[in-house]
């Protein structure tokens, strides 16, 4: 590395380290590399990325810092799945092994090849017979076909390892977004929610709320309509909700036909404003029983809405609106708790 590139890295770091200090982030390599490409300014738009949710939570969530890394900065191959990486060590090993052994058949081959030649050579010298110069060209055909049998086979296995780490990287495209990811829904999931919550809580950020959301009579639809037509009920009120997320509010599915919305920088009053607009957009929502020809126009949520208080633990949070949610069902649902 060049003295200009150590002074610049220096620098970089002398800028990203108190910063994740002031922001509580977690000393980590993939946070390390994310701040560092932060300061260093290289890459503009996971600057403004960058910002915007510093602007909003006061730190990075863990989630999207995960996110953030992945898209903008890890090598496309980059493999941190364990039985990926399991699999492309084996998948070294044999072709390591191919590798050795074509090598060596080749060296035997030129062993041969070089011998025949010798025999060849000799016969200008000596008087050889007719019988023996055809021996001798058969055995070159025959190493000659040896050999291509065992390029031909090591080419190969290069071909079917190539084939391999082409479908490992399409799963491990899948499996990373599968981590943070509801797999029916489309929304973050209850790992991510657990990592954000957390990481957003240890900042101390005043006006942090949280909204919970549960389908009202969601078993009654399974029972009467079946599955297929609960999981369609499930995607509409997922997209519906995501859809009225704003200023920095993020959705995930929290278990079952039950949300969870992460709502910064606002207080319970707001975010009570918000958990009614997105009531009365659900009221809207309508899913088509195709067996039975039939509308199903009745769908609609409960709402529990709290306010992080500078005491409470992530649990505690949870449990607060939870308990709000409990009494909207309990007044009659599709209502937003407290009044």
């Amino acid at each position: 590395m060049s003295k200009d590139l150590m002074r610049t890295a220096a620098i970089n770091l002398k800028k990203a380290v108190p910063l994740m200090l002031k922001h509580q982030i977690p000393t980590t390599p993939t946070n390390y590399a994310l701040w560092y490409a932060y300061v260093g300014e290289q890459h503009p738009v996971l600057v403004e990325k960058m910002d915007n949710l510093v602007a909003q939570y006061q730190t990075c969530p863990p989630v999207n810092a995960q996110l953030l890394y992945r898209e903008h900065l890890s090598d496309p191959v980059e493999i941190d799945v364990l039985d990926m990486r399991q699999n492309l060590e084996a998948m070294t090993l044999e072709l390591s092994q191919s590798l050795k052994d074509t090598n060596h058949d080749a060296k035997g081959f030129q062993k041969r090849i070089d011998h025949n030649f010798e025999q060849l050579n000799r016969i200008d010298e000596e008087g050889v017979s007719l019988e023996k110069v055809l021996g001798l060209v058969r055995n070159l055909v025959k190493e000659s076909d040896d050999i291509r049998t065992s390029t031909e086979f090591f080419t190969a296995k290069l071909q079917q390892a190539q084939q391999e780490i082409d479908a490992l990287r399409g799963k491990l495209k899948r499996s990373e977004k599968d981590v943070y990811y509801d797999a029916l829904t489309g929304v973050l999931n209850r790992r991510a929610f657990d990592q954000d919550l957390a990481g957003i809580l240890s900042q101390a950020p005043e006006g942090t709320c949280l909204i919970l959301v549960d389908i009202d009579h969601f078993k009654g639809f399974n029972d009467t309509y079946g599955h297929l037509l609960g999981d369609n009920i499930l995607k509409a009120v997922a997209k519906r909700l995501s859809e009225a997320c704003r200023d920095g509010s993020k959705i995930y599915r929290f278990g079952g036909e039950e949300f969870a919305i992460l709502v910064p920088k606002s207080h319970q009053r707001k975010a009570r404003h918000l958990a009614e607009a997105m009531r009365r957009s659900l009221e809207k929502v309508s899913i088509k029983d195709r067996r039975k020809d039939q509308l199903i126009d009745t769908i609609t949520a409960s709402f529990g809405v709290s306010e992080w208080h500078k005491q409470d633990s992530p649990a505690e949070l949870i449990e607060r609106s939870d308990g709000f949610l409990y009494d909207a069902k309990r007044l009659g649902r599709n209502r937003v708790m407290p009044i």
